[in-house]
């Protein structure tokens, strides 16, 4: 009779055990959260990793209430040119509800990993890879396709004015013919043409009044 006492006294105390741990273990410190990229323009409601950013900063959900957390990013393979190396590094505590964040941070362009370690984990910290890539990223004074102030060469090829030359306004200062043709002129800036006629006219009364002479003595 003692042996089935001592078997029912030892499933007891592993039925109690079994039923106490997961109780025991939700009173600590947990590891069910999870940790976000964001780009700095992005809001902390959004629970998206977002791994291509420029300004960025490191978003936190789901951890127990007030847990502790230290974070660093290394330098990470194909760009970095010592794989491991830290770059940055910082701490935060969660606020009630295991949420935080941390301030913007930014990075050289390149690929980067996060280590984020907090009370409580199991086995290794979570981690994200991520880049960073601000080279396409519209400077100060930079236009945007589309619009924008105009450019210098622009600015510079704008038309002349419009006011006219002295040369292009005044009166030209030789006076044309009808029909297009300019008329020889004489010395004096008497046109040659009536003069010939005048000429010419002359004569003909002359050779006239010779004719009406001889004509006259015959008779």
């Amino acid at each position: 009779m003692r042996p089935l006492v001592s078997a029912g006294t030892l499933t007891a105390a592993v039925t109690a055990a079994l039923l106490l741990a997961p109780s025991a273990y939700a009173t600590g410190p947990g590891d069910n959260g999870t940790v976000k990229i964001h780009d700095a323009k992005t809001g902390e409601e959004l629970r998206k990793n977002e791994p291509h950013v420029c300004t960025f900063y490191l978003d936190a959900f789901g951890f127990d209430g007030g847990q502790q957390v230290d974070w660093h990013i290394e330098s990470w393979a194909p760009t970095a040119d010592v794989k491991g190396e830290t770059v940055k590094s910082g701490s935060l505590t969660l606020d009630g509800e295991g949420h935080g964040r941390t301030p913007d941070q930014s990075l050289p362009d390149g690929h980067y990993k996060l280590f984020w370690n907090f009370d409580g984990e199991h086995g290794r910290a979570k981690h994200k890879v991520f880049w960073t890539d601000c080279e396409d990223a519209t400077q100060p004074g930079e236009t945007q396709p589309g619009g924008g102030k105009p450019s210098a060469s622009a600015t510079s090829s704008a038309p002349a004015s419009a006011t006219p030359t002295p040369a292009a306004s005044s009166p030209s200062s030789s006076p044309s013919a009808p029909g297009g043709g300019d008329l020889a002129e004489t010395g004096n800036g008497a046109p040659v043409g009536p003069l010939a006629a005048g000429a010419a006219a002359l004569v003909a009364a002359g050779g006239y009044l010779v004719f009406r002479r001889r004509k006259a003595q015959q008779h």
